[in-house]
């Protein structure tokens, strides 16, 4: 393929899922499986199935250039390590026959080589957005993974992203630019501004102390959350890297910001954070910087991510939807 030819969506699915089917060969696995893709976001994420048995894998085929191969190695070490330390309930990852859980596979048709990672498959149901009592698990899981992270010792070549103002909202942008945006006008993009200049001075002002960040998930929104029985076990950790705590916070409620019953949901989540970790005033009274940011970084992520399925089903819809929460913010938290 010339380097300069350009996939359409299309074509670019079809070539990852021979891709992926052609990863699954690397694994030992039942000889009569099936791949099919279920999650198309950073990743392209695919059920692989024994045609002979009930038995499931989840196959995780990485975007090109957003992660490293250190950078996969050290998602996989910081969630194998969260298991094996009791902090939380993670994906095993399967090595293949070489013995790596990692897998380089190059597909026809594609330009390069792409990042494969098979996971055990692991039951549970996306939790409930209306519980409460969920909503209080949630915060006492997050709670364990931050003491855990606190006193790991991470190894000497852990890479991840760094999630803070510059890298979300400001210069160096990981998602892409919040101004790409869909569906802004002049006015829209006029608060926006407002708001992130608000949201850069309350973070400078917050600080970024030991206490206050470090390792997290980054990306606890409900998708990426089982509810199993009483377990509550946490998935995709392709975005896990460096951030402010209340951050994962922020996450869980992904997609809804603006609905009402949001913060009943966020206070249940601190009375289920402070069951196991310390959590002061000031700390929750910062929590809405922290939607607000993840809010607009969304926005950011629809207008980058036009292709998903998701960023399709929010779209100009979700970005007018922010204007209540901007004016809301810039009343409620001043300097």
């Amino acid at each position: 393929m010339a380097l300069t030819e350009v996939l359409s969506h299309d074509r670019l699915m079809d070539r990852l899922l021979v891709l992926a089917q052609l990863a699954a060969s690397r694994y030992d696995l039942p000889a009569a499986v099936r791949v099919r893709l279920i999650n198309l976001s950073e990743n392209a994420t695919y059920v692989v199935e024994d045609a002979c048995s009930d038995r499931r894998w989840a196959l995780r085929v990485h975007r090109e250039g957003y992660h490293s191969r250190a950078g996969i190695e050290s998602e996989l070490a910081w969630s194998i390590a969260l298991k094996t330390d009791g902090a939380a309930l993670t994906p095993s990852p399967v090595a293949g026959r070489d013995g790596a859980f990692i897998q380089s596979v190059q597909a026809p048709g594609l330009p390069a080589p792409r990042n494969v990672v098979l996971f055990n498959w692991e039951a549970g149901a996306e939790p409930d957005a209306t519980d409460v009592a969920g909503y209080e698990m949630l915060g006492e899981t997050a709670a364990r993974m931050h003491a855990h992270v606190r006193q790991w010792q991470r190894p000497a070549w852990f890479e991840r992203h760094t999630w803070d103002f510059e890298s979300s909202l400001g210069g160096t942008p990981l998602w892409g630019p919040w101004r790409a945006g869909m569906g802004l006008t002049p006015e829209i993009e006029a608060l926006f501004e407002r708001t992130v200049e608000l949201i850069g001075k309350r973070l400078e002002r917050f600080g970024k102390a030991p206490d206050r960040f470090g390792l997290i998930h980054c990306d606890m929104r409900l998708a990426n959350l089982l509810v199993d029985g009483q377990r509550v076990k946490v998935i995709d950790f392709d975005d896990c890297g460096f951030s402010w705590f209340l951050y994962d916070c922020a996450t869980t409620v992904s997609f809804f910001e603006h609905e009402p019953r949001v913060p009943h949901l966020i206070d249940a989540w601190v009375r289920g954070y402070r069951r196991i970790g310390t959590l002061s005033s000031a700390d929750e009274a910062e929590i809405g910087t922290f939607v607000m940011l993840r809010r607009l970084l969304l926005v950011a992520w629809i207008g980058s991510h036009c292709e998903t399925d998701l960023a399709q089903s929010m779209g100009e819809d979700y970005t007018r939807g922010t204007v209540p929460l901007c004016n809301d913010y810039l009343a409620r938290f001043v300097l």
